[in-house]
């Protein structure tokens, strides 16, 4: 398996808007795929993925602001994070729900009061 590859990351006001990309390197028709993330006090943990194509948030405090979605034509899933929050800060991977590839390198999100 070849790590999938996350990008999009930066620095971010709180209230706004970022999106993130995760591309694979091959089909993800039918690949069911999670987004994680990770901070310094708390281990990788799920935020939201979309499973049989249908769009699952993981992390309540993200409910109502982050979404996925998903681009077969580009091999790539997004997740567009509305309404940003400080705690929304980490370093965010996604994966294979099934048969993980090993991790990528993962994209930073830093959001500033």
């Amino acid at each position: 398996q070849v790590p999938l590859v996350e990008s999009g990351g930066g620095s971010v006001q709180a209230g706004e808007s970022r999106t993130l990309s995760c591309v694979a390197s091959g089909s993800i028709v039918h690949k069911d795929i999670v987004w994680y993330r990770q901070t310094p006090t708390k281990q990788r943990e799920e935020v939201a993925s979309i499973r049989n194509g249908a769009i699952v948030i993981h992390e309540d405090s993200v409910k109502g602001r982050f979404t996925v979605r998903k681009d077969t034509a580009k091999n790539t899933v997004y997740l567009q994070m509305n309404r940003l929050k400080v705690e929304d800060t980490g370093v965010y991977y996604c994966n294979y729900l099934w048969d993980p590839a090993p991790w990528g390198q993962g994209t930073q999100v830093t959001v500033s009061s």
